[in-house]
């Protein structure tokens, strides 16, 4: 009698199992390197509400201009404040913006997508190219717009940001939608009468939160550094409050006489935005299994 063959799925082109298939994504050196650059930054910013080594705002001029010391380990600024207890606290004023600037960009983009994947082709095109029209000011653009009309500060900075992030959001959404709305269980949906809503509520969101949420750490990275350009120019945070922007602004005049004042936070900046981008690289690699059957 002639014994039944087993082949492996990857012997037969069936694909590589979903178990294998993840444990390579969580191997992904983006998606590590990436989550341990932004794990920095968050764990800066949790532990600088419980400890500090200085008063952050705290102005020493028998202390200023220092080197790395035990006492300072990345040294003083002009006013000889601590640089390490501003980068720390600067953490803070770094994700608070990036939160608020995506949350403000997912909330209104997403949806706004959804609705644009839904309705009928002549209102859809109205949308997007409205969104194309905003899309059109880039972030930096919009937030120095908004500084001049209602003052520079933190909360400005956020609301332009968010507002520049919007199309993006919606045309990400949107391309994911409509992929999702000609899938066979979204035309069974309907057939059974499930209203547009509940269409959007049950199915469509569910399909479209990864790209979401890659878009969201993408998203993260470009808030950082036009926060931290709005606070270069003067735009954003305002003193003394610690910013990572505002640092740069402060040791441009000391370029070569106390070049680590620049890098240090040059370095801190272009570390998160590097981490955000790999974050968003490694998520999107592990939430979209096309990609790995690619490689």
């Amino acid at each position: 009698m002639t014994q039944p063959s087993f082949a492996r799925p990857e012997a037969t082109g069936g694909g590589v199992p979903a178990p294998a298939t993840a444990s390579r994504s969580w191997r992904n050196p983006s998606l590590l390197v990436g989550a341990g650059l932004v794990g920095l930054v968050v764990l800066a910013a949790l532990l600088s509400y419980v400890w500090v080594p200085h008063d952050p705002l705290y102005v020493d001029p028998l202390s200023r201009l220092q080197g790395v010391s035990a006492q300072h380990w990345l040294g003083t600024d002009l006013f000889g404040r601590d640089v390490l207890s501003r980068l720390m606290v600067g953490a803070r004023t770094t994700l608070f913006v990036g939160v608020v600037a995506v949350g403000v960009a997912a909330l209104v983009g997403v949806p706004l997508g959804v609705l644009a994947a839904m309705v009928p082709p002549w209102l859809s095109t109205i949308i997007m190219r409205a969104a194309d029209i905003l899309l059109a000011f880039p972030a930096l653009l919009l937030a120095i717009m908004f500084s001049a009309v209602f003052g520079g500060s933190t909360l400005t900075a956020m609301i332009a940001i968010g507002i520049a992030s919007i199309p993006t959001f919606a045309r990400v959404v949107r391309a994911a939608g409509l992929g999702v709305l000609a899938s066979e269980y979204v035309l069974a949906a309907r057939a059974a009468g499930r209203r547009p809503v509940s269409i959007a509520v049950r199915h469509v969101l569910p399909n479209v939160g990864s790209m979401v949420i890659v878009q969201a750490s993408v998203a993260f990275a470009i808030a950082i550094l036009a926060e931290a350009a709005l606070s270069f120019l003067g735009l954003g945070t305002p003193p003394p409050t610690p910013s990572w922007g505002l640092m740069l602004q402060e040791s441009q005049p000391l370029l070569f006489m106390a070049p680590q004042l620049a890098i240090v936070p040059g370095l801190a900046i272009a570390l998160a935005v590097l981490g955000f981008n790999l974050l968003g690289d490694g998520l999107r690699d592990l939430l979209d299994p096309r990609l790995e059957d690619r490689r």
